[in-house]
């Protein structure tokens, strides 16, 4: 099997392709006349078979004859060239971003993307909450202390878990109890 970085030029030359096939707009039967696009790209598919010994001549477009001569329609140039981009995605680029939007490693991310968003947002909430009580506990009071150690120690929490594990034992090292936890945040 061929390694990633002798598969990257051709999997970069075919995103370049793509991001220079005409754009179709609304009508769906435009074509192509020159032979040039389809050529060059059934050369780019030639080499990827040779670099990776693999077959990947489903992806070339047999051309139509037309009155204006030979032609493809763009919508198939764009799919293959889309399903081919894909297809080596999956085979050798499977760990890194997803050349389009549409791509499932994009709802994997934006969901990632999602859950820092809601985790940043509970620890200002969680922090605001602290800054709050502060003012209102007594100084020196147990509850003080435990206040102040866990905005101190709020910027090391990964996720939920880890603050209610924080919040837990940091109570039971200055001796709260659950009771007067839920006082204090009540």
């Amino acid at each position: 099997m061929a390694s990633k970085e002798e598969v990257r030029p051709i999997y970069s030359e075919l995103q370049g392709y793509l991001a220079q096939a005409p754009n179709t707009g609304d009508k769906i039967n435009t074509a192509i006349y020159d032979e040039g696009f389809w050529e060059q790209f059934h050369n780019t598919i030639n080499q990827l078979n040779e670099v990776t010994g693999k077959d990947y001549n489903r992806y070339k477009i047999e051309p139509l004859r037309g009155q204006m001569g030979l032609f493809i329609r763009t919508l198939t140039y764009c799919q293959k060239l889309g399903g081919l981009i894909a297809r080596l995605h999956g085979e050798y680029f499977s760990d890194e971003v997803a050349p389009f939007a549409e791509m499932p490693s994009t709802i994997i991310t934006q969901s990632q993307n999602q859950s820092q968003s809601l985790h940043v947002q509970l620890l200002l909430e969680v922090n605001d909450l602290i800054h709050k009580k502060l003012g209102t506990v007594q100084e020196g009071s147990k509850e003080k202390t435990f206040l102040e150690k866990i905005k101190a120690s709020l910027s090391s929490v990964k996720d939920v878990s880890q603050l209610v594990s924080l919040l837990i034992t940091t109570a039971q090292q200055v001796g709260i109890t659950i009771e007067q936890l839920k006082t204090l945040f009540g």
